[in-house]
């Protein structure tokens, strides 16, 4: 049995055991990744938490409530990072319990694997960390799905190489996401012909991350301190990579994103989700194509 197919079941699994029908899942056109960007506070995880499953219940689509406990790439040293690894997890625990929903978080060095798989159901390996051997090795020990995130230096075929690393330790499931390559110093740019090249070449799932596809990362120091970008545009990529064909849309979204501690400009306004979760499932129907189909 392949990559792909293993980790279909066992998201599967996952999804049946918060109360999810087999049958319906092999229904739905994608899965859905969304949540705020980092754990700001067990209160507000709680309350995007609740919004969003009550749109994608609506809509039908299975969801994973993702959030980063901490941001620990960030360009200046001044950015913030997260409110401390205990309570941030603490956070994630209790939102999976409250809103009896599954979790994705991504971890940084090998030594939080283990603890981090006792609250997620996947683990996160950061775009800029995908090649990194022990990291990769750690998150298949757990036995959790891993999804890696396409290094904006890295081709597809690289991708290749870093869900092998996940299988020398036993590791079966993994998804890849997509997340845009680097165009100049301060700029990415997807190229939409990678979705099917990374599907050939990892025999994954495949995810696209519309939120860090829209990023444009700060070129210096003096210019800012955080990654600019539209949460428009991510709106225009979301469309696109749904109907050249995706396992999961991977989607950050904030009740005040002006506000947020981090990505102001590429997390969506939570009260705009429904209307373009709406969209993308009525593009994806117009391609024909299931998340069972292979």
């Amino acid at each position: 049995m392949g990559t792909r197919k293993k980790t279909l079941q066992s998201l599967w699994k996952t999804f049946e055991g918060v109360g999810y029908d087999r049958s319906s899942l092999l229904k739905v056109p994608f899965v859905l990744f969304c949540g705020p960007n980092v754990v700001e506070s067990t209160d507000h995880l709680l309350r995007m938490g609740s919004e969003i499953k009550l749109i994608a219940t609506k809509l039908g689509l299975p969801w994973i409530l993702k959030s980063s406990f901490d941001k620990a790439n960030r360009t200046s040293p001044s950015s913030f990072r997260s409110i401390g690894f205990e309570r941030a997890l603490a956070s994630l625990r209790e939102a999976r319990l409250v809103l009896n929903v599954p979790i994705v978080t991504d971890i940084h060095e090998s030594w939080q694997a283990e603890p981090v798989s006792r609250v997620a159901d996947i683990l996160q390996i950061p775009a800029f960390l995908c090649r990194q051997t022990d990291l990769l090795e750690a998150a298949a020990r757990t036995g959790k799905v891993v999804m890696i995130k396409k290094g904006q230096f890295a081709s597809a075929e690289v991708m290749g190489g870093a869900v092998a690393k996940l299988q020398v330790v036993g590791g079966s499931t993994a998804i890849v996401c997509e997340r845009g390559n680097s165009f100049g110093y301060g700029d990415l740019v997807v190229d939409f012909r990678n979705l099917d090249r990374l599907r050939a070449a990892t025999n994954a799932l495949i995810a696209f991350d519309a939120s860090h596809s829209a990023q444009q990362p700060p070129s210096s120091l003096t210019e800012s301190s955080v990654s600019s970008g539209s949460s428009e545009d991510a709106l225009l990529l979301a469309r696109a990579a749904v109907a050249v064909g995706i396992d999961a849309l991977f989607l950050e979204v904030h009740d005040n994103p002006k506000q947020a501690p981090v990505e102001r400009c590429t997390q969506l306004q939570v009260d705009k989700l429904e209307d373009l979760l709406s969209e993308l499932i009525s593009v994806a129907r117009a391609t024909g194509r299931l998340l069972s189909d292979p």
